[in-house]
């Protein structure tokens, strides 16, 4: 069997920075390969603007924000167009296009080869099955109500021993149990489980639900544990993942800590934080190396390496460790 079938990550998820104009903006992907992406999620570097994440299920200029609970918005002057290679933003919405401002946008192509999907769905407030097309269980589920303020519901299969019993949520607690979240029901290569909670299924509200399943050489979605050591050779824990990331999201399970995010495309010591607006820090120094087979935490942050404590992350791949014909990649240290 072949070590990936996803040589060119690319071709499902890509990375960009740009500048706003405050006029209509057509931003095209820096990759080699062309890739229409159909969920992009959009920060400020430079300010206090909210993040914002726009797919195709939805629609052009209906943005919900993974910092705030409030319900799905049509904004006319923000993402406008799904592109070939890329997407095009207007220049009335400073959240996605202000003049002066930069930003970074992170962008999916849905496909079952690369393990993503995308469902909308209606709530009848009834225990119930919901179907998917990944083909494969999901191991990470990122659901919002579109219609009605609810906070954002998260599945992490490493989350728990029983991580169909709990949820997270895009703000800083912890884990927390409910039998009325995901119905207490482990999701399946065919359906997802939802109860009676308003956050999942409360009658005639409307959701969106974010659907990831791990991919070798791709992506994965995993935990580990702090080590509270930094500097040395006793610095923190090693993640392997099998390729070399360019994006990673974390988050500590029981712990009020941040959730927290970083790329290839800007610098490793400037997370960006889901829950928050806050601009992209300037003044820290590296707390992760990106490697060719995973990364490496390199400070004792709360956030991401207190000793003893469980962190999920969620991570995807700017090029596999090895390929699909045996080959390995370049390695790479940040």
């Amino acid at each position: 069997m072949a070590y990936t079938t996803i040589d060119d990550p690319e071709a499902y998820f890509q990375i960009k920075t740009y500048s706003g104009t405050g006029s209509s903006l057509a931003v095209t992907l820096d990759g080699e390969t062309d890739m229409s992406p159909n969920l992009v999620w959009i920060k400020s570097r430079s300010h206090t603007n909210y993040h914002v994440v726009t797919d195709t299920v939805r629609g052009v200029t209906e943005q919900i924000y993974p910092n705030d609970s409030g319900v799905e918005e049509t904004v006319a002057g923000s993402l406008t167009v799904f592109g070939s290679d890329g997407f095009t933003v207007a220049g009335s919405a400073t959240d996605t296009n202000g003049s002066g401002r930069t930003y970074v946008a992170w962008c999916w192509k849905e496909s079952a080869d690369a393990g993503f999907d995308i469902v909308s769905y209606t709530g009848n407030g009834s225990n119930r099955t919901i179907s998917h097309s990944l083909s494969a269980v999901p191991h990470l589920m990122i659901l919002k109500s579109r219609t009605y303020a609810e906070n954002w519901q998260i599945y992490n299969h490493k989350m728990a021993s029983d991580p169909e019993t709990d949820y997270m949520e895009f703000r800083t607690t912890a884990i927390a149990d409910s039998a009325t979240t995901w119905n207490d029901t482990a999701p399946t290569s065919s359906v997802f489980s939802v109860g009676t909670r308003d956050a999942t299924n409360k009658n005639t509200y409307t959701y969106i639900n974010y659907l990831w399943t791990a991919k070798q050489g791709f992506s994965k979605f995993g935990a580990y544990e702090g080590n509270g050591s930094e500097g040395g050779h006793e610095d923190g824990p090693f993640i392997y993942t099998g390729f070399a990331p360019a994006w990673i999201m974390m988050k500590a399970v029981g712990a009020t800590d941040h959730w927290r995010m970083s790329d290839i495309k800007r610098v490793y010591a400037a997370p960006l934080y889901p829950h928050l607006a806050n601009v992209e820090p300037t003044n820290l120094t590296s707390p992760i190396d990106f490697l060719a087979n995973g990364f490496k935490i390199r400070n004792v942050d709360p956030d991401d390496n207190t000793d003893g404590v469980t962190y999920i992350y969620m991570a995807f791949a700017d090029a596999p460790f090895v390929n699909s014909n045996g080959v390995p990649c370049n390695a790479r240290s940040t």
